[in-house]
């Protein structure tokens, strides 16, 4: 079977390939409520699972439809949902801080839109203020709202960074990312050692000496 431009599926599948740096999502995504998604995934895992030979008459498998269903509309696939979108309180930067802000080792938890499986890593934030300053929580629920929808990775870094150029007015905002992919170590090559790396660097951060600045500050043990 084939798609547009004639690459095979699962080739598109392994090699991690992505449409846009905006999530694909029809017209009608939020035309029926959470609560009627639940009962229509729930459905489907259960075909699924009968399918795969399962009992769910069993006492450990007859929820699992159920879990599974309330857990992707409301947990790991919430952040399909505009209206959880973290509102980002902005403040004007009294004390004249001047040189960049970095959150550090935010956790990634995210989810492969290629096989469904988890990614999970870690991802580094800075900006340089131009007059308005950002709630420091409020970098890690932007982490977070992306990170939580069916993703690739290089999306995602640069989903992150453009919502904080948006809440923040300014260019200068970069974002390192580094995490493994269960695609990649559970299944497939099966390699367990291997992560991925990716960044956008925006304003500033393009010039070589800024962006140095940023990985070195990445560098830092920050064990306390």
């Amino acid at each position: 079977m084939k798609i547009d431009n004639d690459f095979d599926i699962d080739a598109i599948g392994d090699d991690h390939v992505s449409s846009s740096s905006e999530t694909p999502l029809r017209k009608d995504a939020f035309s029926v409520s959470d609560s009627e998604k639940i009962e229509s995934i729930k459905i489907d895992v259960k075909h699924i699972l009968e399918t795969l030979g399962l009992d769910l008459s069993d006492d450990s498998l007859k929820g699992t439809p159920n879990r599974v269903a309330k857990m992707f509309v409301n947990e790991i696939f919430g952040g399909l949902h505009p209206d959880k979108k973290p509102s980002a309180s902005t403040f004007e930067n009294k004390y004249k801080y001047g040189e960049m802000l970095v959150e550090k080792n935010i956790t990634v938890y995210s989810t492969c839109e290629h096989h469904l499986l988890p990614i999970l890593g870690k991802a580094h934030v800075a900006y340089i203020s131009n007059g308005t300053v950002v709630g420091l929580s409020k970098m890690n629920r932007i982490v977070d709202y992306y990170a939580k929808r069916p993703q690739v990775q290089e999306r995602l870094t640069i989903q992150i960074v453009k919502e904080l150029q948006e809440v923040l007015g300014t260019e200068d905002v970069a974002c390192v990312m580094d995490a493994k992919h269960l695609c990649v170590n559970s299944r497939g090559i099966r390699d367990i050692a291997s992560s991925t790396v990716t960044s956008e660097f925006g304003g500033k951060f393009k010039n070589k000496e800024t962006r140095r600045e940023f990985l070195d500050y990445i560098k830092l043990d920050t064990e306390f």
